[in-house]
């Protein structure tokens, strides 16, 4: 490898052609990045005293040693967005010069001649910079000034618009933008094919601060290290169908994403936002991985990309699943994907028809919504779905997705028709993160010709105008401020209508009485408004009421018959039953150091039952087991201390005070790689704060998407 500084336009000039490889991320800079480098170029111009400006680094390969009179073309590692951005400021600037030469070089002629176009050469060797796919046409397009391809790059043609209009706003004062890119350096890497590793390199600017994105990385640890050939293979046949079907946009935002779902199903495990690729490099290594062979994954990862694209971008053929999948996207539930993406691909496999795949979305809907309403916390849904495969039964697919989602532990269950009706009907659903969503979905419940909820405005019933004329006071009554404040935004105050500058905070009887109000309106949440005398809080409770009942319907609860769920329960050995009594040391302590253990024990004990309603106490013979899903701390009697056995690696736990033990590989009573001794009730605070780590991480608490 070799490093020296140069001046960028030197090296664009010196240089016959820099190439991006087609394993390189496509152009993606925002109009943020371009302003910024807009203000530096300016900047650095306007000031004699800045004799340059650095503007990072160029990385590519050749085949011999580095000679800048060489004309062979260079393969970029690194830099192909500053590449690009820069010729994007020249040609506009080329256009904007016309016949002016306001500094030496900078004339529209030998700008495109010394640093765009290799004007002696034919065919593609004709371009300085040569991009790949989308990206390739749009420059060439855009040097050879001729119109935009069918199907442009987005980010390069609002991106050059940005820096036209850039030039017009400064006119024909543009010696100083001239002079800020005469100064512009850049550090000049080139990599020896046979010496260096580019993969490494590629990986250690990354870490300096030049991020790219993880599937960007993940894209280069594949087809880097291949041959040109099987690159181009791999690329044609998977990757750059995958980047078509995600589309420009939704490819830089949502494809990281995806890798990170598929990840999930393939290793049992959720990789952690920025460790993503690092997973991937591990689960590409592993033994069945390594055996299929690269070619196998990159097209497995195809196939799911396209499920993922069905479901998560609209691009499902089947009408059924088409709805089903938009009202999972309209209510934002990221975190299921790694559960559906399995089962699509058993859906694809026939293990699945419509109807089940179908009815099973719509059930994952209404887990999700149900506990939104009941005001669950989100902590375990990430776990909850990652896991959940390994439930079902795919001889019996349906029935035991259905059993899994009843048997669900408290602090992940799926709400009861009694829990959801209560708390649908009491909670703020106007300030609800998907307000539109369960009003269009109550709206078009069972309806063939369905209502675009778009066209109509959220309709409060009762005003939220604080000064409430004297009608609506008369009507609410004595206590109509109460009224206004409890149930304002609740379920039988909201509606839908396509008149509300109209009904604007007219009395009841106006609005339902009126050309088009309630007594005219064809949408179903408004049917018996137009019977009802007066708008009070007996009447907004009597539509709630009967919204809520319709709700139970529109988000319904799996239902089971008992017998079938028994035999999903889990089943549990016979065994002598043991009790405190079992346990001396927690009754009645010990001669020599009297009741101080029972005491630890019982305060403990009290913190442990409140952390969740879900933590259940299990007594075995050699400790006391504290479970959610499974044991989170075993508590192992001594005489004059507790033994807390926390169920986690070691070093995942963060201890300042030192307390916790590493009994990784150690044998001892309990599960868990960590040892906690509680021998004072002092602790029992900072001891609790410990256990607490061990029980979210149970739970599932962190990143959770939805």
């Amino acid at each position: 490898m070799k490093a020296t500084e140069a001046n960028f336009l030197s090296l664009l000039r010196k240089s016959s052609q820099f190439i991006i490889p087609i394993y390189q991320r496509t152009y993606s800079w925002t109009q943020h990045e371009c302003q910024q480098l807009w203000d530096d170029i300016l900047r650095t111009g306007q000031n004699d005293d800045i004799s340059a400006h650095f503007v990072g680094s160029i990385v590519y390969i050749e085949k011999g040693l580095y000679q800048i009179s060489d004309q062979s073309p260079l393969l970029v590692i690194d830099g192909q967005q500053r590449l690009t951005t820069l010729s994007l400021i020249l040609e506009a600037l080329a256009r904007h010069l016309e016949e002016s030469e306001p500094l030496e070089g900078f004339s529209s002629k030998k700008l495109r001649n010394y640093y765009l176009l290799n004007l002696v050469e034919e065919g593609e060797s004709r371009y300085k910079l040569l991009l790949t796919q989308t990206d390739k046409n749009s420059l060439i397009s855009l040097v050879d000034q001729k119109p935009w391809p069918a199907e442009p790059s987005l980010r390069m043609k609002e991106n050059f618009e940005f820096y036209k209009n850039k030039l017009s706003d400064i006119g024909d004062d543009i010696t100083s933008l001239c002079k800020g890119i005469a100064k512009l350096l850049i550090v000049d890497i080139s990599l020896d094919r046979d010496q260096d590793n580019p993969q490494l390199i590629f990986e250690s600017m990354n870490s300096t601060g030049l991020e790219l994105s993880q599937a960007d990385l993940i894209r280069n640890f594949i087809l880097m290290g291949l041959e040109p050939n099987h690159q181009e293979e791999l690329y044609n046949d998977h990757w750059r169908p995958m980047e078509v079907v995600f589309g420009q946009e939704a490819y830089g935002k949502q494809f990281d994403s995806f890798i990170r779902h598929y990840l999930t199903i393939k290793t049992g495990e959720i990789p952690k936002l920025r460790k993503v690729y690092e997973s991937f490099k591990e689960h590409y290594r592993s033994p069945e991985i390594a055996e299929a062979g690269v070619n196998a994954l990159v097209a497995d990862i195809h196939t799911f990309a396209d499920y993922y694209c069905a479901m998560a971008l609209g691009k499902e053929t089947n009408k059924k699943l088409a709805v089903a999948f938009q009202d999972l996207r309209e209510l934002r539930v990221d975190v299921a994907y790694p559960l559906l993406l399995e089962l699509y691909h058993d859906y694809a496999e026939g293990l699945l028809t419509t109807d089940e795949f179908a009815q099973i979305v719509r059930l994952v809907e209404s887990y999700v919504f149900r506990r939104a309403v009941c005001n669950i916390p989100t902590n375990s849904m990430n776990k909850t779905f990652a896991t959940f495969n390994r439930s079902i039964k795919k001889d019996r697919y349906l029935e035991s997705i259905l059993a899994h989602f009843l048997l669900l532990p408290s602090y992940r269950r799926f709400p009861k028709d009694d829990e959801f009706k209560r708390e649908i009907k009491v909670r703020d659903l106007y300030n609800f993160r998907s307000r539109s969503y369960w009003l269009r979905r109550l709206e078009n419940h069972k309806r063939k010709e369905r209502v675009l909820v778009d066209e109509y405005t959220i309709e409060h019933i009762l005003p939220q105008n604080e000064n409430l004329s004297q009608q609506w006071k008369d009507d609410l009554g004595a206590e109509w401020l109460r009224v206004q404040d409890t149930w304002l935004h609740t379920l039988g105050n909201l509606t839908l209508t396509g008149y509300n500058p109209e009904y604007s905070d007219h009395p009841f009887a106006d609005k339902r009485d009126m050309e088009g109000g309630f007594k005219d309106s064809p949408l179903r949440v408004n049917e018996g408004l137009g019977t009802v005398i007066v708008w009070n809080e007996e009447a907004i409770k009597n539509r709630a009421e009967r919204l809520a009942q319709q709700g139970t319907g529109v988000w319904s609860a799996p239902d089971l018959v008992e017998e079938v769920i028994y035999e999903y329960k889990p089943k549990q050995e016979k065994s002598e039953p043991y009790s405190i009594e079992d346990h001396p040391y927690l009754t009645v302590g010990s001669k020599m150091y009297g009741d101080l253990v029972p005491q630890l024990y019982k305060e403990l004990r009290k913190e442990l039952l409140a952390l969740d309603p879900c933590v259940r106490e299990e007594i075995l013979k050699l400790y006391v087991a504290y479970k959610a899903e499974t044991n989170f701390v075993d508590v192992v009697p001594q005489a004059k201390r507790l033994c807390l056995s926390l169920n986690m690696n070691f070093y995942e736990l963060h201890d300042p005070r030192g307390l916790a033990k590493d009994v990784t590989n150690l044998g001892r009573w309990g599960n868990g790689d960590v040892e906690v001794r509680l021998d004072s009730l002092e602790d029992l605070p900072y001891v609790m704060g410990l256990i607490r780590q061990a029980f979210e991480k149970q739970m599932g608490n962190g990143e959770v998407e939805i």
